[in-house]
């Protein structure tokens, strides 16, 4: 063996050695220089216990501890002090140890800890919370804590206000003792007993307000201002639902009422926003209670409106009483009472001529808890919709409008911001019941309608007159059918001289109203007269023999039928009579058709006598020995009476739109048809008579003919002239040749 192999032997041999000879150390202990020395684990791994824990080194070892407030997630409190696994979860001191802060205080948990807070009306002292003396803090400040006349009392971390007879606090004990008017619900001197329900309200809101007024003689407890709010809208439910309201004062009533019931329950209520609808009415009332006045904006929507303010406008300025109220009510159909009382609306002639005015919005009213509503120190935006979407033009203009305490609408102090055709955006200095209204001005070519209308009827004034002294001087066309002609042109010429001199006349209102009256009494006489003359046409046919009516019984039907329906209409509806634009029966409440209804009857009850009557005719022209005069005369006769139906009736189809507006073909067509009666009249039953053209003739050549000439006419007339004469007059049954 070499001296290398040698080495390396050797070396090996060492190393055997050396292991054989080497230091080994167990868990916890580290080897430095061949020596095990404790491993200091908690320091070598600081999150070896993890979060909230303390750790604690050992010989070889180590040991976990949870800080104080903490518990191992075994939940057992003894492995607390010394473990190896597992984690320390926060203790919820709060819950687990109840009334760990003792008397009137908030425990609020936190992590590892907790917190103690006094209770609302008490102070910490010296680490324990104590009653606050309200009512003397208050007078040691010089607060108004309860009011003038309320008396404050101290309880357990509390007071409360005891309020004086005649004042309240609503419930709200710790609310200053606001002044109570109950004598608003008594309905004294106002329109309260006209109106009925309106009563019942003003009864059931006297006898809340004198409880709160008074609450030792009603009984502690707080009152149900939500039940009473429902109480309050189904009374006004009651008295709005059978139709509207028949005066401006019941109008004003009934909104002042609702008003000042809002004012005492809106306070009672017990969220601070409260919406109620029914069929007749759409509210929203926010309230706000506080030590301080409450700020920033107040937004309250309903159907048909939206109100815009803030809060500081809704307190006012003045003594705050603990509390701010707004409401916004809409009315669903109040608009139909109060469209008119349009008196007190001026100043908006356009072109020297005054519009007339039309409802086009919702009635709403605005109420809030301050008392000076009428000068705002802020204006407030109400967006109102429309009742019908229609846009601004030369023609047509939105006007925002209040009502009044006289019962009639203004614009004073509101004015429109902005309108489009489905709203439009009111803003007001003070607060009311609001509306929009619509300022319609006259259609175009009113002069050339007016200048048609005042010739067409002096025409046919003129017509109708030769026509009445025709058909009462003309002796050889007397009887029952020219009675009714005489009476139909008496009617049609008092109608036509009415209208013509009184259908704008709007002022006074009495008098306008009586012209209303006299129209309608006229225009159906003429349509009830017609109906005769088919009745006698049909018995004329029908029974040949005795088909005269007795001239009292033509009387009693052609002026009693339509005077009957006159006074009927005058007293269900005495106030639809005449409008603000014309002197004629109002659009509105279906009084019209105590016009239109007996029209159309009579014009069906015509056709029917007339179907009858040309059948009968047909039937006599085939018969085997027709009578050819008489049957030719008749068939004239039914001809015109045919006509003259289809002239009046086909005006009155015009007539039934002309006083709306925007027609002004329809008011062209109405004129003409009108005008055209008078002359139609006198030509189918003057002129196209045989009988009055040779009456014509004789009283134009008595005029004509010098007087001599007459005398020695009338001494020559021989026997058999006169004869002939008068046999052509007596052989007429006073029926008239055409």
């Amino acid at each position: 063996m070499g001296s290398g192999g040698k080495v390396l032997l050797l070396l090996g041999l060492l190393g055997v050695l050396g292991k054989c000879f080497s230091v080994e150390c167990r868990n916890g202990f580290n080897t430095i220089d061949d020596v095990c020395v404790d491993a200091n684990e908690c320091e070598e791994n600081p999150q070896q216990c993890g979060n909230h824990t303390m750790c604690f080194n050992t010989n070889g070892s180590f040991y976990c501890q949870c800080k104080s407030g903490f518990i191992h997630s075994s939940g057992n409190i003894k492995e607390n002090l010394n473990f190896t696994e597992g984690q320390c979860n926060d203790i919820n001191e709060c819950l687990d140890e109840v009334g760990i802060c003792g008397h009137a205080v908030n425990c609020s948990n936190l992590i590892g800890s907790y917190w103690c807070t006094c209770h609302f009306g008490y102070t910490n002292n010296s680490g324990n919370c104590k009653d606050i003396d309200e009512c003397l803090e208050a007078e040691r400040k010089k607060e108004d804590l309860c009011g003038v006349k309320g008396t404050c009392k101290n309880s357990d971390g509390s007071y409360r206000c005891k309020c004086s007879e005649g004042y309240t606090n609503y419930g709200n004990e710790r609310t200053p003792c606001s002044a109570l008017d109950c004598d608003s619900f008594s309905g004294d001197g106002g329109p309260a007993p006209l109106l009925g329900g309106l009563a019942d309200i003003l009864s059931m809101m006297r006898n809340s307000c004198l409880a709160l007024s008074n609450p030792s003689a009603a009984g502690e407890g707080n009152p149900d201002g939500d039940a009473l709010l429902e109480n309050l809208f189904t009374a006004t439910e009651a008295i709005l639902s059978p139709g509207h309201l028949h005066s401006s004062e019941d109008v004003s009533g009934l909104l002042s009422t609702v008003e000042n019931a809002i004012m005492l329950i809106g306070p009672q209520l017990k969220d601070n926003r409260t919406k109620i609808e029914t069929s007749e009415t759409d509210a929203v009332i926010a309230v706000q209670r506080g030590k301080t006045p409450p700020t920033g904006p107040i937004h309250l929507t309903t159907e048909n409106a939206i109100l815009d303010t803030d809060w500081t406008t809704a307190a006012g300025t003045g003594s705050y009483p603990g509390f701010a109220l707004a409401a916004l009510l809409s009315y669903k159909n109040l608009e139909i009472s109060v469209n008119r009382s349009f008196d007190e609306l001026t100043g908006h002639e356009k072109d020297g001529v005054n519009p007339s005015f039309q409802l086009s919005s919702r009635v709403v009213s605005v109420v809030v808890s301050n008392p000076s509503t009428q000068n705002l120190s802020r204006s407030v935006n109400i967006t109102l919709r429309h009742l019908q979407d229609v846009e601004e033009s030369a023609n047509l203009n939105y006007i925002c409008t209040y009502w009044t305490e006289r019962g009639s609408w203004s614009t004073d102090g509101c004015y429109q911001q902005h309108s489009n055709a489905t709203h439009t955006v009111c803003t007001c200095e003070h607060l009311s019941s609001f509306a929009v209204l619509m300022a319609l001005y006259p259609m175009e070519h009113t002069f050339g309608l007016q200048l048609v209308t005042k010739i067409g009827l002096i025409i046919s004034l003129l017509c109708l007159i030769l026509c009445i002294l025709t058909f009462k001087f003309c002796r050889s066309i007397q009887g029952t059918r020219t009675t009714i002609h005489l009476h139909l042109c008496i009617c049609l010429f008092v109608a036509d001289l009415v209208f013509l001199a009184g259908i704008s006349q709007t002022k006074p209102v009495a008098g306008c109203r009586f012209v209303a009256a006299m129209l309608h009494f006229f225009f159906l006489g003429v349509f009830t007269w017609m109906l005769l003359e088919g009745v006698q046409l049909y018995r004329m046919v029908v029974l040949v023999f005795n088909a005269t009516i007795r001239p009292l019984y033509l009387f009693i039907i052609g002026y009693g039928t339509p005077l009957v329906i006159v006074i009927i209409s005058a007293i269900i509806r005495p106030n639809e009579y005449g409008t603000d634009q014309h002197c004629w029966l109002s659009l509105k409440d279906g009084l019209i058709w105590s016009f239109f209804g007996p029209v159309c009857f009579i014009i069906i009850l015509n056709v029917f006598f007339f179907i009858v009557t040309v059948w009968k005719l047909a039937q006599k022209f085939t018969s085997l020995n027709p009578d050819l005069s008489n049957l030719h005369k008749i068939k004239a006769f039914t001809v015109t009476a045919i006509a003259q139906m289809w002239v009046l009736g086909l005006m009155w189809v015009f007539g039934a739109f002309l006083f709306h507006e925007g027609t002004t073909a329809v008011a062209y067509i109405f004129t003409i048809l009108n005008s055209m009666q008078g002359a139609l009249v006198f030509i189918m039953h003057c002129l196209l008579s045989k009988q009055v053209r040779e009456e014509y003739a004789h009283f134009v050549s008595c005029i004509c003919t010098p007087q001599k000439k007459r005398y020695s006419d009338f001494s020559s007339t021989n026997p058999s002239s006169s004869q002939s004469q008068g046999s052509r007059s007596g052989q007429h049954t006073g029926e008239s040749k055409i």
